[in-house]
């Protein structure tokens, strides 16, 4: 029995994971938005996998949709986008601008944290028992919340750690830069957030009641509630450290 759970834990991740990179490397991920941020749906395989696998399995695919990103703005940022390279990848050639490990920081933490939270969130509401009596606030809210940390992290590292270079590149002061983060999350991060919400409960519920039964995570509740705590403190701890020292 644990044997046929892992392996459908394996194919599971491995199809999710397909769709993450589909999503990635093709402009089928790309939502119109204003501004130099790309709104993409790259974040909802992310919720997906949080929600269906649990937390681990969710900071996972995370870390790939991390690991995409920063394939794809080393070496074939979107045209529109180019200048900020910098924000996502140390190695950009391209622009006056260059990138730090804090580049890094934004291109995989906040996704990591999405898929974390995804299945964190979900976990918490059924076990207070919240939501249970309604499946689609249950995923929606798992989702939704889960995508709006992606935006919230990536906005905020860019404000923390390269409030200067961004602005520069934008002819804008600080305030105006901060005015312009905080547009984006309305024409970017919400319907983004909106779209994980939706497509994780058409996923999920489906899958949950007729593909398979119970949790399909093979991590204990023990063990993913405490690598959920501690990844969230030390997020916390290392946006602090880069706001002190930029």
């Amino acid at each position: 029995m644990e044997r046929q759970k892992r392996t459908l834990f394996l194919v599971l991740f491995a199809v999710i994971l397909a769709i993450e990179a589909i999503v990635c490397f093709t402009p089928l991920g790309s939502l119109p938005a204003l501004g130099p941020i790309v709104a993409t749906l790259a974040m909802i395989p992310v919720t997906i996998a949080g929600i269906l696998m649990g937390p681990i399995a969710g900071a996972l695919m995370g870390f790939f949709a991390g690991t995409f990103s920063f394939i794809v703005w080393t070496f074939m940022p979107p045209p529109l986008s180019i200048a900020f390279a910098f924000v996502f990848t140390p190695f950009n050639l391209v622009g006056e601008n260059a990138g730090s490990i804090w580049s890094l920081v934004i291109c995989f933490v906040p996704r990591i944290m999405t898929g974390l939270m995804a299945g964190f969130l979900y976990t918490i509401f059924r076990k207070r028992k919240l939501f249970t009596k309604s499946p689609f606030l249950l995923n929606f809210l798992s989702g939704f919340f889960a995508s709006l940390v992606n935006t919230f992290g990536v906005l905020s590292g860019i404000f923390l750690f390269f409030r200067q270079p961004y602005a520069s590149v934008l002819e804008k002061t600080y305030a105006l830069l901060l005015i312009t983060l905080l547009t984006t999350v309305l024409t970017s991060g919400i319907p983004e957030a909106v779209l994980a919400g939706l497509a994780s409960h058409a996923v999920c519920h489906p899958t949950k009641k007729h593909i398979f039964k119970g949790d399909v995570s093979v991590f204990s509740a023990n063990t993913e509630y405490t690598v959920s705590v501690v990844a969230i403190t030390l997020t916390i701890v290392l946006y602090v450290v880069g706001a002190i020292l930029n």
